[in-house]
Order: structure tokens, then C-alpha cells, then sequence
């Protein structure tokens, strides 16, 4: 006959679970302090805003570097996620194109301040930059596909050049009261609907 404690299979499914909440918790919390105060911002204000203590936060967390890691990693996941999706569920190729690159944008300003977390881990960093380029130059290659292939964009440019423009455009726009990114943003990707004209140097 068992003697197991009833419901003490259900357990450790609880506790994953619940380790997964605040792990998810924690790393949303820290999306929106970074965006606010940059990587930089205390680690007492990322635990208050995800409703958890300190401790809870080096246990998931150990080092500032590991928190910065684990937030882009979530967040680059989710906007790989985001473009097959939107591409789904929006009007148009196009229309999708531009909602993920205002998503982008979004995380994109999570990301001021990240050199000064990773000073002395160039490989670190490189590791970071290197999953980004990995994951979404190809969401963005296929959603561009799809535009083409509608007609929607006739712009000659490749995924990555794109994503490299809208990072110098973000890059530009922290503290700027008179700079509005996204629509600086939305002119640039509305700029794919029509050929360009050929720029020489004279």
C-alpha cells in the first residue's frame, strides 16, 4: 500500500510553476525599469516592481549581468514570436511589418546603458549581439518576403540593414522631448513602399 502524502505528486509541478511565474515576473518587471532607468537601475527597484524580494531576485538572477541576459533572451523570443503571428493576424504583410518594428522599438529601449553592464565581457556582449542578429534578421527577412510578394514593398534592403537603421534612429532618442521615434520610425518603414532613387557620389 503507498504511503505518499496525498497531493504530494502535485507538488513539485506547483513549485516549478510557481518559480516560473516569478521568474517571468521578474524578468517583465526588469523590461520596464531598464526602459525607464536603463540596466543600470537598481536591483531593489526591479524586485519592488515585480512584487518580489530581493533574495527571490539573486536566486533566479546572481549577477546584474545575468538579469540583463535573461531579459533580452525573453524579450528577443518573444518578438520572434511576434512575427509570424502578426503576419497572421494583421490586415496586410505591410501593416504586420510595421507593428513588429514598433515592438522592436520597444525593446530596443530597454537596451540604454547595456555596453556599461558589459564592460570587461566583450565576449559576453558579442554572445548577446550574436543571439539577436541569430533570431530576428530572419523574422523580419521572412516578413519582407511576404510584403514583396504582395506588392507592399519595393524597397531594394535587407533585413539586417533595416534593423540596423531603426537601432541608430532609437539610439538617437532617449531624453529628446522634441524627438518622437516612432514616428521618425514609421516614415522609415513607410519608405518601403517605394523604390529608392539611385544616390552617387558626384
Amino acid at each position: 500500500m503507498s504511503t505518499a502524502t496525498p497531493g504530494a505528486e502535485t507538488g513539485a509541478p506547483r513549485r516549478r510553476r510557481d518559480v516560473e511565474r516569478n521568474e517571468r515576473a521578474i524578468l517583465d518587471a526588469a523590461a520596464d525599469v531598464f526602459a525607464a532607468s536603463g540596466v543600470g537601475a537598481p536591483v531593489r527597484a526591479v524586485a519592488a516592481a515585480a512584487g518580489v524580494g530581493v533574495g527571490t531576485l539573486y536566486r533566479h538572477f546572481p549577477t546584474r549581468s545575468d538579469l540583463v541576459v535573461g531579459v533580452f533572451r525573453h524579450q528577443i523570443e518573444a518578438l520572434a514570436e511576434a512575427g509570424p503571428a502578426l503576419l497572421a493576424a494583421s490586415s496586410s504583410p505591410f501593416d504586420a511589418i510595421l507593428r513588429w518594428v514598433h515592438q522592436f522599438v520597444d525593446f530596443l529601449g530597454t537596451k540604454h546603458g547595456l555596453a556599461r553592464v558589459w564592460e570587461g565581457d566583450a565576449d559576453g556582449f558579442t554572445a548577446l549581439h550574436t543571439l539577436f542578429v541569430d533570431e530576428l534578421v530572419p523574422v523580419l527577412g521572412r516578413m519582407l518576403d511576404e510584403a514583396r510578394a504582395s506588392g507592399e514593398v519595393v524597397a531594394s534592403v535587407s533585413s539586417y540593414q533595416l534593423l540596423r537603421a531603426v537601432g541608430d534612429l532609437v539610439a538617437w532618442s532617449p531624453k529628446d522631448p522634441d524627438y518622437d521615434v516612432r514616428t521618425t520610425v514609421t516614415l522609415l518603414v513607410t519608405g518601403l513602399r517605394q523604390a529608392q532613387p539611385s544616390v552617387g557620389s558626384e
